[in-house]
């Protein structure tokens, strides 16, 4: 092909019996690339897509997550002493089939919504965060732990549950510790918090 045969074939792509519906087809397709990419400058096209045309296949993970949030508690006894840490696992491992059918990676995604929760509001101080459904539902979930599992419930006056952050499979960075409640009743009847 000479050099003339190409502008010509390049003309012709502009010109033409629907020229301008491959323009905007070729428009559409540049932006659509252009709005993936991570850097922030090509966010300007999208914030002028005033009416979404515009497909986002980072819809569903618009930031996608880099941690694993993980809780670990204690419990505090009678005599004052505590207990170990313990981690609460509701993390369990992938299977190929999990690829089409995963009904149990609800309880994963509960921890990392609470986590979302409590870390949205961590700024506005503890009285703000124990208001939080988040922050409600853990401590339920925390005690009815306790009471069923393997406890001795009865010796046991209170618990503490931290939050940590962790890059998951990554195992060259330690975990980052980011909230510690302080301690709370066993028996929900009594006040918020125990006196360590």
């Amino acid at each position: 092909m000479t050099a003339t045969t190409l502008r010509q074939a390049a003309a012709s792509l502009f010109t033409g019996e629907g020229a301008r519906w491959r323009i905007v087809g070729a428009a559409m397709l540049v932006s659509t690339l252009a709005v993936q990419h991570p850097n922030p400058t090509f966010n300007r096209m999208q914030l002028k897509d005033t009416f979404s045309l515009l497909p986002n296949w980072r819809f569903f993970a618009p930031t996608p997550a880099t941690h694993d949030y993980h809780f670990v508690y204690r419990t505090l006894r009678a005599d004052g002493s505590t207990a170990p840490w313990r981690g609460v696992d509701v993390i369990e491992g992938r299977k190929p089939w999990q690829i089409a059918w995963f009904p149990t990676r609800r309880p994963e995604k509960a921890v990392f919504d609470i986590c979302s929760e409590i870390l949205h509001v961590i700024d506005k101080g503890f009285p703000v965060v124990v208001r939080t459904a988040g922050y409600r539902t853990l401590t339920e979930y925390l005690r009815t732990l306790i009471l069923d599992g393997d406890e001795q419930a009865g010796d046991v006056q209170g618990f503490q549950f931290a939050l940590a952050r962790a890059t998951g499979y990554d195992t060259t960075q330690s975990p980052e510790m980011i909230f510690v409640s302080p301690y709370t009743p066993l028996h929900a009847r009594h006040s918020a918090t125990v006196e360590a």
